[in-house]
């Protein structure tokens, strides 16, 4: 047990974290199968997985609804034949970062904030997925290599906060991750480590006592935004992990994407908001799918967004209704809408 009264997944007879990522399921037919799904009803070409192939963990299959095929947890991750259709607007590099990335494994698109790609790989492959296309090649850097960006950020007074991102950065090891995170932490002018993952929806046994030690073990304020986009995703071992996050001092903020068929109603909307606030996580941004090639049968149009924010405020506080935002290249910020 820890120190909370929570029990962490890092001893014991719990599969460890590293386990269940070498045990992916990346055969749709398996997948299917498991789901008691007749896999000749849902065929998907090898050009869709050749792109992207399919990547999932095993817990998060575990809260799918077997039997059925529009179930939104298994829409964010199964591999369709659409994924091939073109798309006005829709591009390999929709938010423009090639243009912002200064050093290898190092974005800044926005004004006091530096973000590092942490890891090249993650836990699982949404579809949505806005890298899907990005040069991770070039943005990898081996742990001798990162002082070129860990340089860039010193030198620039006005870097007071550093994203971890990605891929995932909690597909890393943790001794990597404290390397890193103390390195940031000995940059005097850096105040926040910010961490993207949505590794603990996915794995909540990747919240180890070695990930809480590392996250809050620098002079750093650390916050975490989570990735979590329908109510279903927060089983009890998830809201466990999510506990152990908010009772060793992190604050939980979430972000997600609005998916056609998978939370585009005020109902679904409204369940995400409480069942993550209830776990001590504060819907922070709604956003806008960004345009990336392959995703467009996810779009949802910005009025369609805007009418479903407005109904949502009647049945929340406000404090429980996220943001809605779209990313807009070269802008100094996301861009809210009203």
């Amino acid at each position: 047990m820890s120190s909370t009264g929570l029990s962490l997944h890092n001893c014991g007879t719990a599969q460890k974290w590293q386990q269940i990522l070498s045990d992916l399921v990346t055969d749709p037919k398996e997948l299917l199968q498991i789901l008691e799904l007749d896999p000749s009803r849902l065929p998907v070409s090898g050009r869709v997985l050749a792109g992207f192939p399919l990547k999932v963990p095993r817990p998060f299959i575990a809260r799918m609804e077997k039997g059925n095929p529009a179930d939104p947890l298994l829409a964010q991750v199964l591999p369709v034949n659409r994924e091939l259709e073109s798309h006005t607007g829709f591009c390999h590099d929709p938010l423009a970062e090639t243009q912002y990335n200064p050093a290898p494994g190092l974005l800044q698109k926005y004004q006091g904030r530096a973000l590092l790609t942490v890891a090249p790989h993650c836990t699982v492959h949404c579809r949505y997925c806005f890298r899907r296309h990005f040069d991770y090649a070039s943005n990898t850097p081996a742990r001798s290599e990162w002082r070129q960006a860990l340089d860039y950020i010193a030198a620039d007074s006005e870097l007071t906060e550093v994203i971890f991102s990605g891929g995932d950065p909690l597909a890393c090891s943790d001794r990597q991750l404290a390397w890193l995170a103390e390195a940031v932490a000995d940059i005097p002018h850096v105040r926040r480590l910010r961490i993207h993952s949505r590794t603990p929806i996915m794995i909540p046994q990747r919240v180890t006592g070695e990930l809480l030690r590392w996250m809050t073990g620098t002079r750093l304020k650390t916050v975490l935004v989570l990735h979590c986009n329908h109510a279903r995703e927060i089983d009890d071992e998830v809201g466990q992990a999510l506990g152990l996050l908010h009772a060793s001092g992190i604050t939980l903020l979430n972000q997600s994407v609005l998916l056609k068929g998978v939370n585009d109603s005020v109902t679904a909307l409204k369940q995400l908001s409480e069942s993550l606030f209830e776990k001590n996580v504060l819907p922070y941004y709604l956003h806008l799918l960004d345009r990336v090639e392959g995703v467009g049968h996810f779009d949802v149009a910005e009025t369609e967004a805007v009418g479903l924010l407005r109904e949502l405020r009647g049945h929340l506080p406000g404090y429980l209704v996220p943001r809605l935002a779209k990313e807009v290249p070269g802008e100094g910020a996301k861009t809210l809408i009203a």
